[in-house]
């Protein structure tokens, strides 16, 4: 009886020693697939990093719903980089050496982008950009070579700052263009540069081009200088904040000229800081809109009113199609290994976005769509995607 229960016992131990391991494991990192998420959480730019982490976390979400990837359920290890380029260093390094990420995807901010990339790129960790357009996230500024680590799930300035110049001269008919520039911006200052080479190759004159510092607050001495010269249309391609001030006090001296600018207005801050009717007659290039009707979006915008109780910006679309495109990749890599996932979203092709199907070219960059959206009284109109 004694031996017998001492069987027992220690069948007993050891069984519970099974279910201990088998329970501690379930519970522990290991079993799960630990993606990087960082984004514009604080900050100037905290609105394009809230909306696109919003969208992140909900193809997360869905994702481990249908029950994850490999098998595995996805962790996702949330950061802030606060908009700044020093910071989005700091975190991309944090999450890649101390949080041991296998991949990370994130980022509204070019310069904050740039910065993280090349922290990527030296790890050798995927990296999805979601949003931000400057040629030099995924191409390195000195060598001019593809970083082989680093991808975006954006089209890039050259594209959207070539179809603003387009649709300035072909639908507005300018001829005479203005343009403010924020001189501390790699962003403002990339398109900048794209959309003067594009409308002057076109016939178009450049009449003045001025600058300013993102969160100045009075811009009518600049804005008088402009109205001197008299353009039919002034180009802006600076973030919402800044827009909705100049737009707001260029009404105010009486300019009625149209407005043009880029993806960093899709706020809806622009609108409060700007007034719905000093907007009238403003447009912008933009990555998404709800109204650019196709089964990925239909189902996209039903699932984030359901988790949010609101309509997603283009911000939230983009966040949403990098995390599902990083997946993707990890699926038919058919592993967490950093050169296959690389070489997964090196082959990416027809890869279905919220924007219709799109591909990476060779320079790591989306090839995809480029929206027009007009301002009328304060509420964004879907006018025409033009595709690359």
């Amino acid at each position: 009886m004694k031996k017998r229960f001492s069987k027992l016992t220690c069948l007993g131990l050891s069984l519970a020693l099974a279910a201990g391991l088998v329970s501690g494991c379930k519970d522990t990192a290991s079993k799960d697939i630990k993606i990087g998420m960082v984004y514009e959480l604080t900050g100037n730019t905290a609105s394009y990093g809230t909306s696109a982490a919003n969208g992140a976390k909900l193809a997360f979400k869905q994702i481990n719903a249908a029950g994850g990837v490999l098998g595995k359920q996805i962790q996702i290890v949330a950061a802030d980089n606060k908009g700044e380029p020093s910071e989005s260093a700091n975190v991309m390094t944090k999450v890649l050496t101390q949080d041991k990420v296998v991949a990370v995807t994130g980022f509204t901010v070019s310069s904050c982008a740039i910065a993280a990339s090349s922290v990527a790129e030296s790890n050798k960790i995927p990296f999805v950009a979601a949003a931000p357009v400057n040629p030099k996230v995924t191409v390195d500024e000195r060598t001019g070579k593809v970083k082989e680590y680093v991808f975006r799930a954006c089209f890039i300035d050259s594209f959207q700052g070539m179809v603003g110049a387009n649709f300035a001269a072909n639908s507005l008919k300018a001829k005479k263009v203005a343009i403010m520039t924020d001189s501390s911006s790699d962003y403002s200052k990339g398109l900048t540069s794209i959309f003067k080479d594009a409308f002057t190759k076109k016939g178009g004159q450049i009449v003045a081009e001025e600058a300013y510092l993102q969160k100045d607050q009075d811009y009518k001495s600049v804005l008088t200088k402009i109205k001197a010269q008299n353009p039919d249309l002034l180009y802006i391609p600076g973030y919402y904040e800044d827009v909705g001030k100049i737009i707001k006090q260029a009404r105010e001296l009486g300019m009625t000229l149209p407005v043009l600018g880029a993806d960093a207005w899709d706020s809806p801050t622009l609108v409060e800081m700007g007034g719905p009717q000093a907007l009238n007659n403003t447009y912008f290039t933009n990555f998404y809109s709800v109204d650019d009707h196709n089964p990925a979006s239909n189902a996209f915008v039903e699932a984030y009113k359901k988790e949010y109780g609101q309509a997603p910006d283009s911000m939230a679309a983009m966040g949403y199609d990098a995390a599902n495109l990083l997946v993707d990749a990890i699926r038919r890599a058919n592993s967490t290994d950093a050169a296959k996932i690389r070489d997964a979203l090196s082959a990416t092709k027809s890869f279905q976005s919220v924007s219709g199907e799109m591909s990476l070219n060779s320079t790591h960059d989306a090839v995809r769509g480029v929206v027009i959206i007009e301002m009328k009284d304060g509420k964004q109109v879907y006018k025409e995607t033009i595709k690359q």
